[in-house]
Formats: structure tokens, sequence, C-alpha cells
């Protein structure tokens, strides 16, 4: 909201509804910025599990650190946000080896 916000010159003293903002910069209805991240990270997923085995980034995606994690709430790791992602729309774990259809499931066109 703080970017169209900013799109619209519009500072938040002027006290303006968000749903106002959306009007001026006519993306009511639009996809949510989160919606919009998930689909990246989808189509991300799609493309690295389609590289060979021995490419950089796919060894990464696997890789799993040695040392200890600090303490607190552990973070999410980018498995666990595209798992997250994956349940939401209900797709398959495997279901990245069709591209076609990776692409029409994930949200893109």
């Amino acid at each position: 909201m703080d970017v169209l916000r900013r799109s619209a010159i519009k500072t938040k003293t002027e006290r303006m509804k968000n749903e106002e903002i959306e009007e001026i910069m006519r993306v009511k209805g639009k996809l949510d910025s989160i919606d919009i991240i998930e689909q990246k990270r989808l189509k991300w997923y799609g493309h690295v599990k389609r590289m060979p085995e021995e490419r950089i980034t796919k060894l990464i995606m696997v890789w799993i650190p040695w040392e200890r994690r600090k303490r607190g709430r552990p973070r999410k790791t980018r498995k666990e946000g595209v798992q997250a992602a994956m349940t939401t729309i209900n797709l398959e774990p495997d279901q990245w080896r069709k591209r076609e259809e990776w692409r029409l499931v994930s949200g893109r066109r």
C-alpha cells in the first residue's frame, strides 16, 4: 500500500482510505503483492528443479548448513516458502516436471 500511496503522490497525513488510492492507481481487484511473490517463487522453483543436478543453484537449494541456528524462532527457508505456496494452490510435489502444466497451475499464462 505504501508503494501505491507514493505513486499516487499522496501522504499519510492526507488521510485517504486505501480503497480510494487503489481507485486512483486503477489496481482495484488486481493481484495482491503476496500472490505475486508466491507466483514468482513457484516459477523459480520449477525452473531450478528442471536444471541438471550439477548446477550450483540446484545444489544450494538442497544444501543444509552444518552450523547451529541462533536462538529464537527459526527463519523460514526458501524450500518451506515454496511448500507453503504449493499447499495453498494444491500442487503436487512432482508436478513441476511437466512445464506447460506447471505454468498453468502456478498462476502464470
